[in-house]
């Protein structure tokens, strides 16, 4: 099977029928992998939040090298989870919950092992440029990064375990909130720490497409500053890595 065809059957099977379900399996593993197992179970359970910018400004979309690029940092992060650790992914762009109808949710269990989570969310991601090409995500028009994470903390929020938010984006907010374009706008205080509690807030790809290091280190610094002020106990924007 061709890239092309990989990345429309999976976008085929997830965004048409939502969350991928992994259902419980019959047989025991083998020694080995309880073994292996048993050697996640050592690791304390991290919560991941995963978004991915659609909005037109974000090389994750046409890009197949920069896609590539950040799919293999996320499945990295995923593959050293422990046990009964999530993994949600979210698309986001637009502030239309039409737009943005893709969800996948895992719990590390032997039934979804960490590392078939990696791959499948690996594929989904290097493959966001097929997906978008064929219709199966959309390229959309604004970028909602703040209303995304309003949304992410009010559904999964950052109770129960450490949670990192990663978000797949240039940092590039555009919406009535703030445009980050304009060299004279800057990001709204967020009111009541939303985000107290949470681990870390990461951007892979801030300022990608800018072409120009002084928009990017303002990006990360506008970014930088409102993380603290969610509550975020500390902020990563990755230009290049």
């Amino acid at each position: 099977m061709t890239n092309v065809m990989l990345a429309v059957a999976t976008a085929a099977a997830l965004t048409g029928g939502g969350a991928l379900v992994f259902a419980p399996g019959a047989v025991k593993p083998p020694y080995s992998q309880v073994a292996y197992m048993d050697e996640q179970a050592q690791i304390p359970p991290v919560r991941l939040i995963i978004g991915l910018d659609l909005s037109k400004s974000n090389p994750l979309i046409d890009d197949p090298d920069f896609a590539a690029k950040v799919a293999a940092r996320v499945s990295d992060s995923i593959r050293r989870l422990g046990l009964a650790s999530e993994v949600h992914v979210r698309t986001f762009g637009s502030f239309d919950a039409g737009a943005n109808s893709y969800h996948y949710d895992a719990v590390i269990s032997r039934f979804a092992p960490r590392d078939d989570v990696a791959r499948h969310v690996e594929n989904l991601i290097a493959n966001t440029p097929v997906l978008v090409e064929h219709g199966q995500f959309h390229a959309q028009n604004w970028t909602n990064i703040l209303a995304f994470l309003e949304n992410m903390s009010r559904s999964i929020g950052c109770s129960g375990m450490p949670t990192v938010v990663i978000l797949a984006s240039d940092g590039i907010e555009d919406s009535e909130l703030a445009h980050l374009d304009n060299p004279r706008d800057h990001l709204p205080v967020p009111d009541n720490r939303p985000f107290a509690g949470c681990a870390e807030l990461q951007i892979l790809g801030i300022g990608q497409g800018t072409r120009s290091p002084s928009k990017t280190d303002r990006l990360r610094d506008e970014w930088a500053r409102w993380a603290q002020e969610a509550g975020f106990g500390s902020f990563s924007g990755l230009n290049d890595w």
